[in-house]
């Protein structure tokens, strides 16, 4: 409901809210002839939810907290029900936060269930490499359709792989908050110069039309040391992610040059000769090559073990470098059928965040069904620990913190109802604002 503040409150305090700022604006204002003065009188319009519970992003507050946005959903205040009046709009269910997807493929839409589940990720890959090409209008629909889809699940905000300029269009509308990744591969070094260039130039094309882009490898096995090189050197390369030991051959790989990726080069054409292993898991392979102040979002994580995340904390320890472990447990279902060690990063301390990967390897692109998935299969984790994941933590690894993420004073993160399914076995989101 819009509550209208009445102009004869100009410069008093309703509910514990300012009625107005200092600043002029021709939106929600209206001019009273004062003498030979027009005198600005601004009118206010604001929303008040309440919920059995608000999770503010850092803690879940009970039901007799009410949140106080402006009409756009400018966080205002929470403050406590017997202070808020009336035309309170009651929700059952958990208000929290606009919801943060870490890990995207709009652009690979088009693709939802055209791959098998469970084939691996060998074949998985080199399906997508093989049938990735439609008419664009097809695609065009599918990444238009995706959008509405995260849009009517809570979504708010989105990390997105980007290998051509497809989604562009789209995201120039504004319904979500992208950081586009330009993502480069080439594990032949002599290919470096030339992959990278063509990054390069995809990045300037996301830059003309979009805020909030940078380059990053494809995972570990499809990127050369030359080509982590140029992207850790990238001006501005400030938010990364990567495809991390998405299967436990990733790590054996870098450990002893065997495994099944043999067989995807041996597919693609790939001449490895080249490549010595390094003696240790993928993860302590590639991560010394960032070595500036820089976050990393580590993707899938399915291979991960405690002895790696001790090693980041090792490798970080003096350079102003973040990685977070972004989790898409439906994915790895659906490629693999198996799941990280998620009480391992928890129990090392791990900053965790939410992705739900493509509609390539998802039936969905919800938030809420990664959640529920993990509930699922982690008995033990209560909601309570997985909300910051999908919301503040989320926001933080993207870089966009200081809006979105939690109900702070000054911020616009969006409003998301969490409520039970009618067999009351899931939870849903709703989007509010």
């Amino acid at each position: 409901m819009l509550c209208y503040v009445n102009s004869d409150l100009i410069g008093t305090h309703l509910y514990g809210i300012p009625l107005f700022s200092k600043h002029r604006s021709n939106e929600g204002v209206r001019p009273v002839q004062v003498g030979k003065f027009k005198a600005y009188q601004p009118i206010i319009l604001y929303r008040k939810f309440k919920a059995d519970q608000i999770f503010t992003g850092n803690e879940i507050l009970e039901g007799n907290q009410v949140l106080i946005t402006d009409h756009k959903g400018l966080i205002l205040d929470i403050i406590d029900e017997s202070e808020a009046g009336d035309s309170i709009e009651i929700f059952k269910g958990i208000l929290t936060p606009g919801l943060i997807n870490c890990h995207c493929h709009l652009e690979l839409s088009h693709m939802k269930g055209l791959i098998p589940k469970h084939s691996g990720l060998i074949d998985f890959v080199l399906k997508v490499v093989n049938e990735r090409h439609f008419e664009e209008e097809e695609i065009l629909a599918a990444i238009e359709n995706a959008e509405n889809e995260m849009l009517q699940n809570g979504i708010v905000a989105v990390g997105d792989i980007c290998n051509n300029a497809l989604t562009i269009g789209q995201k120039t509308r504004g319904n979500l908050l992208y950081h586009n990744f330009i993502e480069v591969s080439g594990f032949p070094p002599a290919a470096a110069s030339i992959r990278f260039q063509r990054a390069v130039d995809l990045y300037n094309t996301y830059v003309a039309s979009l805020p909030n882009n940078s380059i990053v490898p494809h995972a570990p096995y499809s990127v050369s040391p030359e080509m982590f090189e140029l992207i850790n050197d990238f001006p501005g390369n400030k938010i990364l992610t990567i495809h991390n030991q998405e299967i436990p051959d990733e790590n054996k790989f870098f450990e002893t040059g065997d495994g099944d990726l043999l067989r995807m080069y041996e597919n693609m054409g790939i001449d490895i000769s080249f490549f010595k292993p390094t003696g240790r898991s993928s993860l302590q392979s590639w991560l010394p090559f960032f070595t500036k102040e820089q976050s990393i979002i580590a993707v899938h994580n399915v291979a991960t073990s405690a002895s790696d995340i001790e090693f980041i904390k090792h490798q970080t320890s003096n350079i102003e470098l973040q990685t977070y472990f972004c989790l898409c447990p439906n994915a790895n279902l659906y490629i693999t059928n198996t799941l990280p060690d998620v009480n391992t990063l928890i129990k090392y301390g791990s900053s965790i965040v939410l992705g739900t990967d493509s509609l390539a390897s998802n039936d969905q692109l919800s938030i809420m069904a990664e959640i529920n998935t993990l509930k699922k299969h982690f008995p033990l984790l209560q909601l309570e620990m997985i909300l910051p994941w999908a919301t503040i933590n989320g926001a933080r690894a993207l870089g966009i913190e200081s809006m979105y993420g939690s109900f702070e004073k000054g911020k616009k993160p969006g409003v998301v109802l969490i409520k039970q399914s009618e067999d009351e076995e899931l939870l849903q989101a709703e989007r509010i604002i």
